[in-house]
């Protein structure tokens, strides 16, 4: 396992955000949504496409509080671009489970 410094780690803006809106993506290779996420009045709403539909719906997501990169480059992907990263883990059968704070906290938190 290649080591990274303390400021490699440093540089990874990875907050806290609520997810405000879910629209399919059905121009995707994988099935997918098209997240609107809030971070809060200092970074503001960013979208994210996330292949997350094996587990998740349209309302299990709505509201829903996770972890997302937001200082990454804009990314293409098809007709839509994605603004952050949503972080997940994988399970064994592949399904993405989400990373969200274990309690609430404000948007735009930062990972500590």
């Amino acid at each position: 396992m290649e080591q990274i410094q303390w400021g490699d780690f440093e540089r990874v803006q990875l907050c806290a955000g609520t997810i405000i809106d879910v629209q399919a993506f059905p121009e995707a290779r994988r099935p997918a949504w098209k997240l609107t996420i809030d971070f809060g009045d200092e970074i503001g709403t960013r979208r994210s496409s996330a292949q997350i539909t094996e587990l998740y719906d349209r309302e299990s997501l709505l509201g829903k509080q996770i972890m997302a990169v937001v200082n990454f480059p804009v990314k293409q992907i098809g007709p839509f671009m994605s603004e952050c990263l949503v972080t997940g883990m994988a399970r064994e059968d592949g399904a993405i489970v989400l990373v969200s704070p274990e309690q609430a906290v404000p948007n735009g938190t930062r990972l500590s």
